[in-house]
């Protein structure tokens, strides 16, 4: 869920990204940006540790 979250949101920053460079009409602001972007990458990380925590504990460690 986590990881599909995050991908949702990359793709978000990714699409203000790409119509700033090539159509100029960008929907965000840099704030705005910086803070999907943060989004994405915290909900990455917690998508990761949560793969590695239920993987843990299917080895029973």
């Amino acid at each position: 869920m986590f990881l599909a979250a995050s991908a949702i949101v990359f793709a978000v920053f990714f699409a203000n990204v790409a119509l700033g460079a090539f159509a100029g009409a960008a929907f965000l602001s840099d704030i705005g940006e910086m803070l999907v972007l943060f989004a994405a990458s915290i909900l990455f990380v917690v998508a990761i540790l949560q793969k590695e925590a239920d993987r843990k504990n299917k080895n029973g460690s």
